[in-house]
């Protein structure tokens, strides 16, 4: 960086454009973020997790696990391939099952009742807070990149503050 080298307007326009390229980016992932650390407090966000009848006693089988799944007609299941996954929650007593059309079932895994079907918007979210809804290719090559740039603003918005201090100090400094 030779004698010309301006750190202040390098600074603001390094700022101005950087904000300016990752506006869509940032604004999607703080949107997200912010149901994302909702998720566990709106049902509509994610259904609350119940719990079985009897709990640290599980008694069904993966055949009767599928059976109930398929009496939830919203969720579309007539096999295990219409499973995304199931997530066995012992001290609760239940197993979720999540369909791939984002519907949860919550099954009790003592009597092999469906205690709640109810749609999963969180998978959703997280899937548009990192950029893979779009493409899977977007977390790497859009929104880690708009999270480096972001970074950047950081470091030239504090630069920016403290320019003014910098200026009396080196004042001070000097005697004048």
């Amino acid at each position: 960086m030779g004698k010309n080298f301006n750190w202040n307007k390098w600074t603001r326009k390094t700022h101005y454009w950087g904000a300016f390229i990752i506006l869509l980016p940032v604004l999607i992932i703080s949107i997200t973020g912010i149901f994302l650390q909702l998720k566990k407090e709106v049902e509509w966000i994610q259904p609350s997790t119940k719990s079985g009848e009897i709990t640290n006693n599980p008694s069904i089988s993966f055949d009767e696990i599928l059976e109930a799944a398929k009496k939830v007609d919203e969720a579309n299941i007539q096999s295990w391939g219409d499973i995304d996954r199931l997530d066995v929650r012992i001290d609760k007593g239940i197993v979720k099952v999540r369909s791939r059309n984002r519907w949860e079932i919550q099954i009790d895994t003592f009597s092999g009742e469906v205690i709640q079907a109810a749609y999963r918007r969180s998978d959703i979210i997280e899937e548009l807070h990192d950029g893979s809804w779009f493409h899977n290719k977007a977390k790497l090559w859009l929104f880690l990149p708009s999270g480096i740039i972001l970074f950047l603003l950081w470091l030239t918005g504090f630069y920016m503050v403290l320019i003014p201090y910098i200026s009396k100090w080196k004042k001070k400094k000097s005697g004048s």
